[in-house]
């Protein structure tokens, strides 16, 4: 029992060191306090406001009371240990197993440390070289991100989705959200991804390389992340071609904004009316704006250039083949599978936590 205490207290001291680093108190604190004002009656009197809150207090919760329930069950095992009950220590030793597994998860949860690593994600796709090959390459992505999410459990929202002329989508962008890290985990999507195959849309059956970009984005619904200068946007109306019958068709619901700085340019026509639309557009704007930041290590807005990373031969972070042979290898961890069809089936798993490694090594 004496060792068993050991372990625990060990254990309790590595825990403590954590939470400090983490500063997990503090923030905890913090989410008791937006706790309080969720309880007054007047707390939903500014529903903007109230909701910033409550997702505020929800990522708090998320992060950091795991971290406060493993402290509890530690300090538990400590003084259960210290009974010097023989008769306990089976007991106490697998729950001491289980508590030291837990508590290695959550220490691999401590290289999310980014500004926008608990973010939820927008993640966008865009048919590059290839074609009609390309086109339908970016729908069997797309179909691979969706299939991981819902493999996880967390919630996807199709955003805005253009259909390719014979095959596939020229581009697509949905909302990932509801879960843990989710910015953190997906930022080593990032990127061009390269199909080789025979090609199903050529006559003559011949191999066929394509690609098609991957953006991942951080979800950035408060303008206090990200200022943008109303002189740096022009934003245009159009008609919308969504979904929704005539009345969405003949009005012009759908936005265009431009940021001119950067050339970047954000269109949306998936919401009903024009100011949803311009909203959303804004929000993804900031996000673009946000991730490209973090790209070129740039401190102001003012020092970011626009993009230009094409997705075409030179540019891949990773490459599916499946033909000649079976492989998928991520150029940037070195990671290799030849089962590719459970990966573009959603099985992704592998490859992030590969690039987290290196990326974390790095």
């Amino acid at each position: 029992m004496e060792e068993l205490k050991k372990r625990a207290e060990k254990l309790l001291h590595d825990i403590n060191s954590a939470m400090t680093e983490l500063g997990a108190d503090m923030a905890l604190q913090t989410r008791d306090e937006i706790r309080k004002k969720m309880n007054e009656p007047d707390f939903w009197a500014s529903p903007l406001e109230a909701q910033e809150e409550s997702k505020h207090e929800s990522r708090l919760t998320k992060k950091y009371e795991p971290w406060q329930d493993i402290k509890k069950s530690v300090q538990d095992l400590v003084e259960l240990a210290s009974l010097n009950d023989s008769s306990m220590q089976t007991e106490l030793s697998g729950q001491l197993d289980q508590t030291e597994k837990k508590y290695s998860e959550l220490k691999r949860e401590l290289r999310f440390q980014g500004p926008y690593d608990d973010h939820d994600v927008i993640l966008s796709i865009h048919a590059g070289a290839g074609g009609t090959d390309a086109q339908d390459w970016a729908q069997m992505l797309l179909r691979m991100y969706v299939r991981w999410a819902e493999s996880q459990g967390l919630k996807v929202k199709t955003m805005d989705q253009s259909a390719g002329e014979e095959a596939g989508i020229k581009s697509a962008t949905i909302e990932i959200s509801n879960g843990q890290f989710l910015y953190g985990k997906l930022a080593g999507e990032h990127g061009v991804h390269r199909l080789v195959r025979l090609s199903p849309f050529n006559a003559d059956h011949l191999r066929q390389t394509s690609f098609a970009k991957v953006e991942i984005l951080p979800v950035t619904d408060k303008p206090g992340e990200l200022q943008l200068d109303e002189k740096d946007l022009r934003i245009d109306v159009f008609r919308s071609g969504g979904h929704g019958g005539q009345s969405v068709n003949t009005t012009d619901s759908a936005v265009r904004v431009t940021h001119l700085p950067t050339g970047i340019v954000v269109s949306m026509q998936n919401e009903r009316s024009q100011l949803q639309n311009k909203e959303t557009a804004l929000n993804i704007l900031r996000s673009k704006l946000i991730q490209l930041q973090l790209e070129q290590h740039a401190k102001s807005l003012a020092d970011i250039k626009g993009p230009n990373q094409s997705a075409e031969w030179g540019n891949q972070i990773r490459s599916y083949v499946l033909h000649p042979y079976k492989q998928v290898k991520d150029n940037r961890s070195g990671y290799e599978s030849s089962d590719v069809e459970k990966v573009l089936d959603g099985n992704l798993d592998p490859l992030i936590t590969a690039w987290l490694e290196q990326n974390s090594v790095n």
